[in-house]
């Protein structure tokens, strides 16, 4: 009576291991695809490491070579900068030998031209050949005065006044006594208006020497008083 009344599910039992099954086959062929594609991704990035590797060693290579390329070229540049600043060196040192020969020339030619300034007269005594022209004056020895003395006076040198005077004795001359001859530029007479500056102007002799010759202190003249005029 009890087994007719609670009868077992026949039907739910045998599905259960068939439902099962498909699952367990399911997850099998989830886990085949997911491997095959594991594998196939690795076989891939196998082949792409490979490829970088040997462009990494292009790469390696290349800049192996671009050093070497550098310190060659750095070498040239170097020598080329070498031969280039002893090109200058020459060209400089010739230019500093040639403009020293040049300096050597130049200092040579001012001592040439300084020589004949040294050998001038230091004071402007009258020379030699001005003793041929001008006028002769009869000059007689006062008290005081020297052979020396006298030749300054009339702006002569003492060589030339004793030229003129051949026969005197420099040392002995006496006051009164010696008279002696003096070579000048003219002897003047005074005129109106006739000052020492406009005589100096006139001969071309300065003030100063006129004065000296005739013994002035002061710029003043008289009228047909006669003015010795040195030679210059």
């Amino acid at each position: 009576m009890e087994d007719k009344k609670n009868p077992r599910p026949v039907e739910e039992s045998s599905q259960i291991p068939n439902i099962t099954l498909l699952v367990l086959l399911g997850l099998i062929a989830a886990l085949l695809y997911v491997g095959w594609q594991y594998l196939k991704e690795d076989s891939i990035s196998d082949n792409e490491l490979t490829n970088a590797g040997n462009d990494s060693i292009a790469v390696i290579d290349n800049n192996r070579e671009s050093p070497v390329v550098a310190e060659t070229s750095s070498d040239e540049d170097e020598k080329e900068a070498e031969n280039k600043e002893s090109e200058d060196k020459k060209s400089n040192d010739k230019e500093e030998g040639t403009k020293a020969k040049k300096d050597k020339k130049l200092d040579s030619k001012n001592k040439e031209s300084v020589k004949p300034q040294t050998e001038k007269k230091d004071t402007p005594k009258a020379s030699e050949l001005s003793l041929t022209k001008g006028e002769t004056i009869t000059h007689v020895v006062q008290a005081g005065e020297t052979f020396f003395g006298i030749a300054n006076r009339y702006n002569l040198k003492w060589q030339s006044l004793q030229k003129l005077n051949p026969t005197v004795n420099p040392e002995g001359i006496k006051v009164g006594v010696t008279k002696l001859k003096v070579k000048v530029l003219k002897v003047h007479v005074v005129g109106s208006g006739d000052v020492l500056r406009v005589v100096a102007q006139k001969y071309g002799v300065p003030k100063a020497l006129i004065m000296q010759a005739n013994k002035k202190t002061r710029d003043i003249t008289e009228k047909g008083e006669k003015l010795i005029i040195p030679l210059k």
